[in-house]
């Protein structure tokens, strides 16, 4: 019971995340408008942490940022296991 409860808890954890990192991926497109900037000034706080990981061993490559790819695919993963 309690391990379903975890497992249950875990794996809508992963899925909210999840969402949130796209969200914060699809406003990076949208940085001229005033309000992409005041969700992303949310979400940053939120979604950074999680995603610097990746950033400090992926570099942009040609100005593009895709450190994000490997968070939500290595999210995915972690969703599918439990």
């Amino acid at each position: 019971m309690a391990t379903e409860l975890l497992t249950s808890t875990l794996q809508s954890f992963i899925k909210i995340y999840f969402y949130l990192l796209i969200v914060r991926v699809v406003l990076t497109w949208f940085q001229t408008m005033d309000w992409a900037n005041q969700i992303t000034s949310v979400l940053s706080p939120i979604t950074d942490p999680y995603l610097n990981i990746f950033r400090s061993f992926i570099p942009p490559l040609g100005g593009i940022d895709v450190s994000p790819i490997l968070a939500i695919l290595l999210l995915e993963f972690l969703g599918g296991l439990f």
